[in-house]
């Protein structure tokens, strides 16, 4: 992974901004799930922007980077990250003028969750594509849905 970023991070330094737009902003997800995967947190914070949220399932996650790092630090130093497996994904260059905004969704799957969805948005900087905003959800079927959302609700209840 550590040889991905050092090679994305390259790309951008030899050719600037304007050609930071050869290195794909898919990569840029890929090697999120990379670097979370093999629990390393110096190359998975450096895919984000410094001022870029993680809003995670639970309605109290909604992280700032530093915030996210506190959390996943004791996990990443344990050596311990987390694997999501991209089924899908969707990924669209906004047509602005600067064509340095791009946002996307993805399918995701993983051993303890299942199926979840992603989305967020991610943004062509000096230093390349890097992620504004990445959201991890639940997918919940539609048939089902009122069962988890009493189970939520009952859950809601209880807290103090």
């Amino acid at each position: 992974m550590k040889t991905l970023v050092i090679i994305l991070a390259a790309l951008t330094l030899v050719a600037g901004p304007a050609r930071a737009q050869a290195v794909e902003p898919g990569a840029v997800i890929d090697a999120l799930h990379q670097a979370a995967r093999e629990a390393d947190g110096e190359a998975y914070f450096a895919l984000f922007t410094p001022d870029a949220r993680f809003i995670g399932t639970d309605v109290t996650e909604r992280w700032t980077v530093a915030e996210f790092e506190a959390y996943a630090t004791p996990y990443f130093s344990r050596g311990q990250g987390w694997d999501y497996r991209v089924i899908s994904r969707e990924l669209s260059i906004l047509p602005n003028e600067c064509r340095c905004v791009a946002v996307f969704d993805e399918v995701l799957d993983n051993d303890s969750y299942g199926t979840v969805r992603g989305s967020g948005v991610l943004h062509l900087t000096d230093e390349g594509w890097k992620i504004e905003q990445y959201v991890l959800s639940f997918a919940v079927p539609n048939d089902v849905a009122r069962d988890v959302v009493a189970v939520i609700r009952a859950g809601e209840a209880a807290q103090p």
